[in-house]
């Protein structure tokens, strides 16, 4: 399948789409859901119009990379990325058309496990930067954020004496919110918020020590789990460029903005044509989209060590 075939919508002829987030579609197969990662791409919440070529094969890959590196720490509601294997599951679902499919398919999409999601998002910190940044200046440089005490006179992008679990609400539309633990264990749990927490810094700290290995620095990083009868396991992306903040290490400087391998190239370049942030989002001109696929192929590329199949 040539690399540069764009997914915006997916479509599996005989087989009724299920959902549709921000970025992937979802299809019930029966026992397993099959993930497909689109290239679409949101930003502040908002999904733009404009699709970056290869980015659903990009998040896809590197989610799967990242999954055989956190053997050990959390089990994953992976079945299989195997392109013949989903062709399958699919067919036995009623897909018609199997060629068209797999040229869809192919290096986007996973099947994967029926879970209980926890309606929140589990997002661990290790450097200010974001929205962390934005509370932390409006704030007036010392506070107690989110139930974590952070130092004053600290810096953007500088490093936090230890990495902060940070949790937020789960939006399908609209803006997500960070709140606190305590609000967290309101939503899900005591006890299912202090696990998740355990297992996001360790998740983070396993990851920030190999991208650091490869030249790369994870800023921030958000994840999602869900539960199988009483067993918790980590669901969706991981470690991608949409959903963590990777900066190079070799120019990485306190005080400004970081070289970013994510979509902070679309955000500040969004920001710079004074977009609100409100629906809709604008279309993204040809360079952005140009300099959005590199970055994440190079992320990808510097991180695992291979280019994008």
């Amino acid at each position: 399948m040539s690399s540069d075939t764009t997914v915006f919508h997916s479509q599996i002829p005989g087989v009724e789409l299920t959902g549709r987030g921000k970025v992937r579609d979802l299809y019930d197969l029966g026992d397993s859901l099959l993930f497909v990662a689109t290239d679409r791409l949101s930003a502040f919440d908002v999904v733009f119009p404009t699709p970056i070529s290869g980015k659903g094969r990009v998040l896809t890959q590197m989610t799967l990379f990242w999954l055989e590196q956190l053997s050990g720490i959390v089990d994953n509601h992976l079945i299989t990325a195997d392109i013949e294997e989903i062709l399958r599951a699919i067919q036995s679902a009623g897909a018609t058309d199997l060629q068209s499919s797999r040229q869809m398919l192919e290096g986007r999409s996973m099947l994967v496990q029926k879970t209980r999601p926890f309606p929140v998002e589990c997002v661990v910190r290790g450097y200010i930067a974001g929205s962390l940044w934005k509370e932390y200046q409006d704030a007036g440089g010392h506070a107690t954020i989110h139930g974590h005490v952070l130092p004053a006179g600290l810096r953007e992008s500088d490093r936090l004496p230890e990495p902060v679990f940070t949790p937020a609400t789960k939006a399908e539309s609209g803006h997500d919110e960070n709140i606190s633990s305590v609000e967290a264990a309101q939503i899900v749990g005591e006890d299912v918020i202090c696990r998740l927490e355990e297992l996001s810094l360790q998740i983070y700290d396993r990851a920030s020590k190999i991208a650091s290995e490869r030249g790369m620095i994870l800023a921030d990083t958000k994840f999602e789990f869900g539960a199988i009868n009483s067993e918790i396991i980590l669901i969706d992306e991981a470690l991608t460029p949409d959903s963590s903040r990777f900066w190079d290490a070799g120019t990485y400087e306190p005080g400004r903005p970081q070289e970013a391998f994510d979509k902070q190239y679309v955000r500040d370049w969004v920001l710079k044509q004074g977009w609100n942030r409100q629906p809709p989002a604008p279309a993204l001109p040809q360079e952005v989209v140009e300099g959005t696929t590199r970055r994440y192929q190079e992320a990808y590329r510097r991180l695992s060590g291979r280019d994008i199949e």
